[in-house]
């Protein structure tokens, strides 16, 4: 073990005591360590008289913990309990420390419960998709089309498993043949929701099942808030999908912008309700619009990786031309001819520069001659505007 064993299994007890992201315990254990937190609520167990309010509601939760046999069952179990120290630790979670707390959430957990092959220090590229779970088919289309360019570029994709945009979002990666992991709100060990029992085992076969919460407990309002702080600090940018003006992705939106990460906001319809939050995100300038994955690898990418070209429309013939001689086709008549003086009086050029770029012009086929002037050539493809 790299982290030694007293301060590993006072983490566990504290894992399943205390509540994921109670910030308050959380700075305690940041300040002081595990060991001296963890101490301090035994303490506060042993003797009722002594009033501590930051521990005493930990304190009630503390008889048959039992941390070692916890941790030994969670690993008969396929869990492994990851903690500060580790070298599997992902260590841009410590950016969270001191932070603001958002709903009495927030600080660095006291470890991570984790089922799957894939090493969370080993995807410190990586891309969280959020959204609606009412997902429309434009909106899980889209979390699909981005988790897979993005799985192919090599980045890890992070979700939430939850219906909708996630469970597009992790499908999306998988069927790139690309590392994807979900982060819960409940127990590793916890299938929720329920119905997403097969995907949750796909990836815990390929990727990575992570949480905050011990093997066991259930997930709650307040365990999903504390959840979206670490699915935007894993991350080097997070992408909203379809989110309401209420919506537990503007919260991970909050927290990815709280650790300096990209936010990023895919538009929907404007008339969609479903996409009201990802439109204020993109209007506020709190979020980069982006469209699809290659747009999300320029976003997260080292400064000249992924650089996109700027999109533009088709060429044209007339693009070929000089200013000039812009200048001068657009004094031509479209069906009477006209001589070269007129053309050139009403280009604003000499005459003889205007026999000159006549002259091109002809040639390349945009003018013909017509009696004694010139007008536009009339043939398929010539450029008349």
């Amino acid at each position: 073990m790299s982290v030694d064993d007293r301060e590993r299994l006072a983490r566990v007890a504290l894992s399943h005591i205390g509540e994921p992201g109670d910030a308050r315990l959380l700075e305690m254990v940041r300040r002081v360590g595990p060991e001296a937190v963890y101490e301090a609520v035994c303490e506060v167990q042993r003797n009722p008289r002594r009033v501590d309010r930051a521990l005493s509601g930990v304190a009630a939760r503390v008889d048959g913990v039992e941390p070692g046999r916890r941790l030994e069952l969670a690993m008969r179990q396929g869990a492994r309990f990851v903690v500060p120290g580790d070298e599997e630790w992902p260590t841009a979670l410590d950016d969270l420390a001191g932070l603001p707390a958002l709903h009495r959430r927030g600080e660095v957990p006291v470890g991570l419960w984790v089922r799957g092959p894939l090493r969370l220090d080993q995807v410190g590229r990586s891309v969280a998709i959020v959204g609606s779970r009412a997902a429309t088919t434009y909106g899980g289309r889209a979390a699909h089309d981005i988790a897979s360019e993005v799985a192919v570029a090599g980045l890890c994709v992070v979700s939430g498993a939850a219906f909708g945009v996630d469970q597009a979002a992790h499908r999306g990666a998988l069927g790139a043949g690309g590392p994807t992991i979900a982060v819960l709100a409940s127990g590793v060990d916890k299938a929720y929701p329920a119905a997403h029992a097969a995907l949750i085992d796909l990836i815990g076969d390929h990727g990575a099942i992570v949480s905050e919460a011990a093997p066991g407990q259930a997930p709650t309002r307040i365990r999903f808030l504390a959840r979206n702080r670490l699915i935007a600090a894993l991350c080097r940018g997070t992408v909203v999908i379809e989110a309401a003006l209420r919506s537990g992705a503007l919260n991970t939106a909050s927290w990815a912008e709280s650790v300096g990460r990209v936010v990023m906001g895919l538009p929907g319809p404007v008339t969609s309700g479903l996409s009201q939050g990802v439109h204020e995100l993109i209007r506020s300038r709190a979020a980069l619009l982006v469209t699809k994955g290659a747009e999300v690898l320029e976003a997260v990418g080292a400064p000249g990786e992924h650089l996109l070209v700027v999109p533009r429309g088709p060429a044209r013939p007339r693009d070929r031309l000089t200013g000039r001689q812009q200048q001068v086709l657009d004094a031509v008549p479209v069906h009477r001819g006209a001589t070269v003086a007129s053309i050139a009086r009403a280009a604003g050029v000499t005459s003889a520069d205007a026999q000159r770029d006549i002259a091109e012009l002809d040639a390349d086929g945009f003018v013909e001659q017509s009696g004694s002037g010139w007008r536009l050539a009339p043939r398929p493809g010539s450029d008349t505007g």
